[in-house]
């Protein structure tokens, strides 16, 4: 029997993610898909009987909407919720607002899974040029991150996503998960896909085939040591989530591009 739940979540879609594009540190609200998936999430943990003590959430708005979301649906507006930059999603460096179809047809399919599922590789970084540098450096919210600005990310691997990652996970996170609270974490698919490698001990070359759609809530069934009884399951209807899995899966192929 499990001693602990830890219920993970990449956020409901965002208008980037409908539009195809490297969304990451670029600040978007939830499209109108992500708010229902955002709800419908809520009602099924609502229904499978979770009550949250915690809500760790990134410092972007579509994680934290998300969370807003869910905890509404299941009457838990109350809970506290915390949130960091280190849940932040991927910095994807100079591929940021770049369309990964395009990207795909330019640079080769390959090319563009290495840059967006493997676990080493690291998109080139991102520089004072790029339309969306300042946008993001000069947002205050980073003012209150605890490195200074000039340590953030210009571009990250997975590997890099983990490293800025697990301090968080092991001095706060992890913490209250084994003071017996039930936790869900409301952040992204790279760093929810970088928590499931380190907890699940999933290798390098098997991450690349972890696949989280948006707005689906995932269950970690823990040990009194925060080990895994078994696989990470995702919670909802199965066909509908493989249906999701696989959208995601070929956001990166370079199918022809609709007419504009």
């Amino acid at each position: 029997m499990a001693k602990y739940r830890l219920i993970l979540l990449r956020h409901g879609e965002g208008a980037w993610n409908k539009e195809n594009r490297f969304c990451s540190w670029v600040d978007q609200k939830l499209s109108a898909d992500g708010v229902k998936e955002a709800q419908t999430c809520g009602r099924h943990l609502k229904m499978l009987g979770f009550e949250f003590d915690l809500v760790f959430t990134s410092i972007l708005s579509r994680s934290i909407q998300t969370a807003w979301l869910v905890l509404e649906e299941m009457g838990q507006e109350w809970v506290p919720t915390e949130s960091s930059w280190r849940l932040n999603e991927r910095h994807y460096g100079a591929l940021i607002g770049l369309n990964r179809t395009e990207m795909a047809l330019n640079h080769g399919e390959e090319q563009v899974k290495r840059w967006r599922r493997s676990y080493a590789v690291s998109p080139p970084p991102i520089t004072e040029v790029h339309p969306y540098y300042h946008e993001i450096y000069n947002d205050r919210r980073y003012k209150y991150c605890d490195v200074p600005l000039g340590k953030l990310p210009k571009s990250e691997s997975l590997k890099e996503v983990l490293d800025r990652l697990l301090p968080y996970w092991n001095e706060r996170i992890a913490p209250e998960v084994k003071k017996g609270k039930t936790v869900l974490i409301s952040a992204h698919g790279n760093s929810t896909r970088a928590l499931l490698k380190h907890l699940e001990g999933i290798s390098d070359e098997a991450i690349v085939n972890v696949t989280l759609p948006t707005g689906v809530p995932v269950l970690l069934e823990l040990d009194e040591s925060l080990q895994p009884l078994g696989p990470h399951q995702f919670l909802g209807d199965q066909e509908a989530i493989q249906a999701a899995i696989k959208k995601v899966e070929d956001q990166g192929k370079a199918k022809p591009m609709a007419e504009k």
